[in-house]
């Protein structure tokens, strides 16, 4: 409809399209996407250098406090938690999205973890490269936690692996029977050594924290540890020099998109 705008020397016709024209200039456009570092004092590059320092290496925060105040950077030991419990979920499962399906050879393996005077296990498993697929902390290692690990795992991986590799324990054989029969199942000793190794930062990480708090403490750290972890380690004895720098280079890249910085850039 036409509208009319009253002017010092007259009355001005305005058409449809000047309306609309009108009302989407003087109206605040609504944001299609809001960055995630938004509202936040500190810039992406040093949030994402923080979860990444504290994630990859066996730091604690006052650790990462003190290494950005070295660099003339005021940042508390509490901020520096607060980004890694915001942003260190985001981050792995980004890296997850855009990493390659892992292998066709699951390793899996559980070891108990002390919460607060009782027995937990931290059931984890890993590929053939050792790159970690996923943990989960469990009260119990029975029939009923070995089928709920191997639910989450299938329903975060989508894809069902060609073997499996675990040690001895009969929870492995029951529930794999009734969840994935059709995939090869081994036991025979020391075939496992991969996903028993994998525990080894987790205890490093442990000692460093002087042991975890809850369970929930357990599988949020380590949720987003062992993704970020393993996009970083390449296993540099099995390149050259020159081809390790080329792998590291395309993983920071990688993280980089992740982390959202290539956006905020350009």
């Amino acid at each position: 409809m036409p509208g009319l705008i009253r002017r010092r020397r007259g009355i001005v016709r305005l058409t449809a399209e000047d309306v609309i024209g009108l009302f989407l200039r003087h109206t605040t456009r609504m944001r299609t996407s809001v960055s995630p570092y938004h509202r936040h004092r500190f810039p992406a590059e040093i949030i994402s250098h923080c979860v990444w320092l504290y994630f990859r290496f066996t730091l604690s925060f006052r650790d990462v406090e003190e290494m950005l105040a070295m660099r003339g950077v005021a940042v508390t030991y509490e901020t520096v938690r607060e980004w890694c419990l915001k942003f260190g979920q985001t981050y792995a499962n980004g890296l997850r999205r855009k990493s390659p399906r892992p292998g066709d050879r699951w390793h899996l393996d559980e070891v108990f973890v002390k919460i607060n005077g009782r027995l937990h296990y931290l059931w984890r498993a890993v590929d053939q490269d050792g790159d970690v697929l996923d943990i989960l902390v469990q009260s119990k290692r029975d029939k009923g936690a070995a089928k709920k690990f191997f639910r989450k795992l299938l329903k975060e991986l989508r894809y069902v692996p060609r073997v499996i590799i675990t040690d001895k324990l009969r929870s492995y054989s029951s529930a794999k029977a009734e969840m994935l029969p059709s995939v090869e199942h081994c036991q025979n000793k020391w075939q496992n050594n991969r996903a028993e190794n994998s525990h080894q930062p987790t205890r490093l990480r442990e000692r460093l924290m002087r042991r975890f708090k809850s369970a929930g403490h357990v599988q949020r750290f380590l949720s987003a540890f062992g993704i970020i972890t393993s996009h970083f380690r390449v296993g540099r004895h099995h390149y050259r020099a020159r081809d390790y720098r080329k792998v590291m280079k395309s993983r920071f890249a990688v993280w980089q998109e992740v982390v959202c910085l290539e956006a905020i850039v350009n």
